[in-house]
């Protein structure tokens, strides 16, 4: 496109260079010329008196134009000055009879036009031949520019490009200006043509030199970005080798570390593997350009395969083998310690250029910052994996009768490392304690406290203590700790046995089960304080049943809550996740509990919204071994609720005959009233009685085997008596010793557990 240098925009495309007539006749001199018409002032007389000069030669008529507009000392001539002038310079000049519409010029502005004698032959002089040269993006320009100055009786200007018959196209200039008649209304425009092409081409380079120095900026600018949010070493690497260099794309990039003496390729673009294998983790030899950029701290550039040869010998042969023509050895530097080196290679030889030199060693700045960054963050996560590892359990104790899985996920931001923690403790009895809960913070610190009260809850819940009693002692640890940290928890004993649950709650979340049915629903536990908060806080233990292949499943906040979704929602989206169907334990090469594992952490890494860690832990009780769990009775009894024990045994009687083993009834009920009626007289606690019913198998006449247990929380064991004929008490334990099938009394940490089974055969359930 045309551009203006110095006038307004013109309007019909007149002045720019024009056909110079043949007259018939040679140029009459000024006393020829007819006398004015009318008397005019001095002002107006000059004004004529420059455009009325002959119109043969535009050179005669350019006088008055070079001295702005007053005659010269003769009007009728040019200095002799002039004319050689304009040959020397190439300057061709024009006449553009307004009125009449007529073009004319000299030999040197046609042929500066491109206006050979054929075309010259088909040029009819006007304004609109004149226009039809030019290019098309061009023409309106250049009649823009020129009707602005006949309008305003002003100069104009302008580059255009003219279009040959064979489409050869040639950059021209030029420069004109209007002139009034008498009455002040526009009658020509004169003025100068020069060819541009030259000048044209150095607009275009200093163009493009600028367009391409904005690009560089950008480009640094929109690098700097793109490294900064660059967190891993890996992602220095992918952001280097797809970095696009504006002006200078290479065909070859490499990113290495500089590590005790030996390099790391850290990526690379544009070379085979196999080219760059020979210099991953090896030592660089001391002549090798990269060990020299490193040396020097300053960039090496190589602008030829000889230049190369000459200056490196000794590692020339295998730099050759990559077919490159040039490079750059941009060395890494960060706190004034180099770091590893980035290499830009071409396959053609180029010499680089101080802006490109420039370019490059701003960019090998900007990858060093990145890169010194990386690594040390990489490093804090190694570091805090390392830890996570170590205090998080290995492998998960296989304890029979149930199953067990487990998943760990890291905040998408931080140190990955946290407060986050699980276990599964093996307990007396073949009973298994579920553990999960959380440290509060997100740091080095929250961790070192999460592995010191893992480990004490784990001691106390091995040494037989109950729930209730493992998390007291494990609030009262951690505020001994003096830490000004809480912790929030859920303890869970499970037995094996009988698939009954007693949880515990210290702040933390709700436990739920996935039903045999594939329904899923929280199970309300009452909660207390976090641990560390109040150290003489007491836990109430909340307790529920399993029935073969249900799932207990514990998880910490981060899994439920994040930003944008409350904890209402999150807990409302992982009981759809797990009511989803899962394949029968036959159809999939790996235990459904896995997979249920797998799909609940996959959706929670794939929310872009979590910024906590996530612990989760599964357990699904598959019945006690050898035998199938069947129905199960459990009630709470008050300690000063003796009516209790009444109720207690008729729903007995009816549970019983329920399940179809109504020959157990009488003994059942006698023994059971018995244990009863002993824990809630010689405690102070409430008792919790529990019977279940196990089956071998389902057929009709298999054996059943009836356990009822009754727990207290007294240290006092029973003692076996003999009393005499008179004595109102002391047969309970000669009764059950004397019809029970087995019988006994366990510890529970603080507490005990007295049972009774009763055998024999039974029909199906």
């Amino acid at each position: 496109m045309p551009t203006e240098p110095e006038s307004p925009g013109p309007a019909l495309p007149p002045g720019a260079s024009a056909v110079e007539p043949q007259p018939s006749t040679p140029p009459q001199p000024s006393a020829a010329r007819p006398p004015a018409r009318s008397p005019r002032p001095p002002a107006q007389a000059t004004r004529r008196n420059s455009v009325r000069t002959p119109p043969v030669l535009a050179s005669g008529r350019l006088a008055p134009v070079l001295s702005g507009g007053l005659p010269p000392a003769s009007a009728d001539t040019m200095p002799d000055w002039l004319e050689p002038a304009m040959a020397a310079n190439g300057i061709g000049s024009f006449d553009w009879d307004i009125r009449r519409d007529v073009l004319e010029g000299d030999q040197r502005a046609c042929a500066i036009i491109g206006l050979d004698a054929v075309e010259l032959g088909r040029f009819d002089r006007t304004a609109a031949s004149f226009l039809s040269l030019l290019h098309p993006e061009d023409a309106p320009v250049v009649r823009r520019r020129v009707e602005r100055a006949v309008a305003e009786l002003g100069q104009c200007g302008a580059y255009y490009r003219t279009v040959g018959p064979n489409g050869t196209m040639r950059a021209v200039r030029f420069r004109g200006r209007v002139l009034a008649d008498a009455f002040g209304r526009a009658s020509r425009m004169v003025g100068f043509v020069w060819d541009a092409t030259v000048e044209l081409h150095k607009r275009d380079r200093a163009d493009r030199m600028a367009l391409l120095r904005e690009e560089r900026s950008r480009f640094i600018k929109e690098a700097a970005r793109a490294l900064s949010e660059a967190v891993t070493v890996r992602d220095v690497a992918r952001v280097f080798t797809e970095l696009p260099l504006p002006g200078l794309p290479p065909d070859g990039l490499v990113l290495a570390s500089f590590e005790a003496g030996r390099t790391r390729i850290l990526g690379a673009s544009g070379y085979r593997s196999q080219a760059l294998a020979v210099w991953d983790r090896a030592v660089l030899p001391a002549g090798h350009p990269a060990a020299e950029a490193l040396r020097y701290r300053a960039p090496v550039f190589i602008s030829s395969r000889e230049d190369f040869r000459d200056r490196h010998p000794d590692v020339w042969e295998r730099t050759s083998r990559t077919g490159r023509g040039s490079w750059a050895y941009l060395p890494l530097v960060a706190s004034g310690r180099a770091i590893g080196v980035c290499v830009v290679s071409f396959d053609d030889e180029r010499e680089l250029d101080a802006d490109e030199r420039t370019l490059l060693s701003t960019l090998g700045g900007l990858v060093a910052q990145s890169l010194a960054r990386a690594r040390l963050h990489d490093a804090e996560h190694e570091l805090a994996a390392g830890l996570q590892r170590v205090m998080l359990p290995r492998t998960v104790p296989s304890v029979p009768g149930v199953t067990t899985a487990v998943r760990y996920l890291a905040a998408g931001s931080g140190l990955q490392i946290g407060g986050d923690w699980y276990d599964v403790v093996p307990l007396p009895g073949g009973h298994v304690g579920l553990v999960i809960g959380d440290v509060q913070g997100h740091d080095v610190h929250a961790a070192g406290i999460m592995g010191q009260l893992r480990i004490a809850l784990r001691a106390y819940a091995a040494e037989g203590h109950p729930p209730a009693a493992v998390m007291a002692r494990a609030s009262r640890f951690l505020a001994d700790l003096d830490t000004d940290h809480f912790a929030t928890c859920t303890y869970a004993e499970v037995n094996v046995d009988y698939g009954v649950v007693y949880a515990v709650r210290a702040g933390h979340l709700d436990p739920l089960v996935r039903r045999v049915d594939g329904t899923a629903a929280v199970v309300p536990v009452a909660g207390g304080l976090p641990l560390g908060i109040d150290p003489d806080q007491e836990y109430r233990v909340t307790r529920f049943s399993l029935d073969p292949g249900e799932t207990v499943v514990l998880c910490t906040d981060g899994l439920v809550e994040a930003r944008g979704m409350d904890l209402d929602e999150g807990i409302a989206r992982l009981t759809r996740s797990l009511a989803r169907p899962l394949p029968l334990p036959g159809e999939a090469a790996r235990d459904p509990l896995e997979e249920l594992a797998d799909r609940i952490a996959s959706q929670a890494a794939d929310s872009n919204e979590r910024e906590d860690d996530i612990a989760l832990l599964l357990l699904r009780w598959d019945g006690p071994e050898g035998g199938l769990a069947a129905q199960q009775l459990r009630r709470r009894i008050g300690q000063a609720d003796l009516a209790r024990v009444a109720e207690v045994r008729a729903e007995l009687r009816d549970a019983l005959r329920r399940w179809g083993v109504a020959e157990f009834i009488d003994t059942a009920e006698l023994l059971s009233s018995e244990l009863v009626t002993n824990a809630i007289r010689h405690t102070d606690r409430d008792a919790m009685f529990t019977a279940r019913l196990y089956r071998e198998s389902a057929s009709d006449g298999a054996p059943v085997r009836l356990r009822v247990e009754v727990e207290d929380e007294s240290d006092l064991w029973p003692t076996r008596r003999t009393p005499g004929e008179q004595a109102s008490s002391g047969r309970g334990l000669m009764l059950v010793e004397a019809l029970a099938d087995a019988w006994g009394v366990e510890p529970r940490g603080s507490g005990k557990r007295m049972w009774f089974e009763l055998s024999g055969t039974g029909g199906a359930a």
